[in-house]
């Protein structure tokens, strides 16, 4: 079964937790208890095949970024979470994306960014707009969830193994056309070499009937 590993990352209290919780175990954390690091495996159904995913739940506290990039360096694709109830979680998101890029020498690697908690709607701080302004701005996807309410939870993930799924087929692809390329450009200095070996071989032969 193809496993896929994705690394959720973001301020600390943003609902990181609970929005890995509530996919994986289908029960929303009422309280908050900072993580340092967990990790869950749940196997699931996107778009009719089976997959494992590992999320790994990370610490969002200044003291951990040193251990930030082993997270990263560990993932395959990322979930970026802000709270739409604090500005300050949603400035704080280039940090994270700019660690991310910096960790994978800027290769591209798939990455959702998540305005969680939409059901705080009197507290919210941050728009809708400036969410997609900033996914833009980082190259990314983006969508608004609640992991109180269950809404675009599997989204935010399962969009992200979309994402491997097409990267890991263009991968692939490229790899089949590179090998196609090198066995034809073979084939053919084969055939120069046994043309060449024809020649001289009448060459040979005509020399010797002459004599």
């Amino acid at each position: 079964m193809v496993l896929y590993k994705l690394v959720v990352l973001g301020d600390g209290g943003v609902g990181k937790t609970a929005l890995t919780i509530q996919l994986t175990l289908q029960h929303f954390v009422e309280t908050y208890d900072p993580t340092i690091e967990d990790s869950y495996r749940k196997q699931v159904v996107i778009d009719g095949q089976s997959c494992m995913l590992e999320v790994l739940d990370t610490a969002g506290q200044e003291e951990y970024t040193a251990l930030r990039d082993q997270w990263i360096r560990d993932g395959e694709g990322f979930v970026l979470v802000y709270s739409i109830s604090s500005r300050s979680s949603f400035t704080r998101i280039n940090r994270f994306h700019n660690q991310i890029q910096r960790v994978n020498a800027d290769m591209p690697v798939p990455i959702m960014l998540v305005g969680n908690k939409s059901d705080r709607v009197t507290e919210r701080e941050v728009s809708t707009q400036e969410g997609y302004a900033l996914a833009r701005e980082l190259g990314c996807e983006f969508v608004e969830a609640s992991a109180k309410n269950c809404i675009n939870v599997e989204k935010a993930f399962y969009d992200v193994v979309r994402q491997l799924r097409r990267q890991r087929l263009q991968t692939s692809a490229r790899t089949t056309a590179g090998g196609k390329a090198k066995t034809g450009a073979s084939e053919e200095r084969g055939a120069v070499r046994d043309e060449g070996k024809s020649y001289r071989s009448k060459r040979r032969k005509w020399l010797c009937t002459i004599l």
